[in-house]
């Protein structure tokens, strides 16, 4: 496997035109998708990254009533911690526009991710089709969404052929327990963005790409799998 072919790598001059371009083309997915069905969905990641590109993408015109927003990943946290990806989505994304979206959370009130993984798992297989847009993050240590190294149910999220749509995931890069989407739920979406910011997360990516073991930077998997080369958008 040669994963330089598995990526196609778009450069911007700068943070908030990655922002922009972003999120005028999943604007354009969405627009797309629900014009064909109906209905769109979009899953997100958390962090600091995304910020910009929620914000740009929260003041897109379209059907935001026929959008249905998820998460990539999630910390086992109340939406009241700092730490929550679906806080961030809603301080963030869901504002403007797009606060007519529909929003499903990955964190139920049972407490641990194995505990609410029946209710989570019947939340993601109601969104309708495969994804129509998901955008993925990355780690220092070569993470995306909770694929962490060492966790302990990283080789059931990473099975390309794993029928699990989510998993729950505890890792010790990880200060909380994490539930998340599995590899083959991503690498289904119509649209698969990386997006990564800084030359810290180029190098990460570059590290990557010079290897092939998915268990030591599981962000190999997605390259791998993904049924077309892997989008990445990335500025200084």
């Amino acid at each position: 496997m040669t994963t330089e072919r598995h990526i196609d790598f778009r450069e911007f001059p700068s943070r908030a035109e990655l922002a922009a371009d972003l999120a005028a083309r999943t604007a354009d997915a969405l627009r797309s998708e629900i014009a064909d069905g109906g209905a769109a969905t979009l899953a997100v990641s958390g962090g600091t990254t995304p910020k910009l590109f929620f914000q740009e993408l929260s003041k897109a015109e379209l059907d935001w009533e026929s959008v249905t927003i998820t998460l990539v990943d999630e910390r086992w946290v109340p939406e009241t911690e700092e730490r929550s990806n679906a806080r961030l989505v809603k301080q963030n994304l869901l504002q403007n526009n797009a606060a007519a979206a529909t929003f499903v959370p990955l964190v139920t009130d049972a407490g641990s991710p194995e505990g609410g993984l029946p209710e989570v798992q019947e939340r993601v297989a109601d969104l309708s089709g495969p994804l129509t847009v998901a955008i993925i993050g990355l780690g220092s240590d070569g993470h995306t969404a909770s694929f962490f190294p060492e966790g302990d149910r990283l080789e059931d999220a990473i099975d390309p052929t794993g029928k699990a749509l989510v998993v729950p995931m505890r890792a010790p890069a990880a200060p909380e327990p994490r539930i998340t989407l599995t590899l083959p739920t991503l690498v289904a979406a119509g649209m698969l963005v990386l997006h990564i910011e800084g030359d810290d997360k180029k190098r990460v990516l570059d590290k990557a790409l010079r290897g092939e073991d998915a268990l030591e930077m599981p962000i190999r998997a997605v390259i791998a799998h993904s049924p077309r080369p892997l989008e990445v958008v990335w500025a200084k």
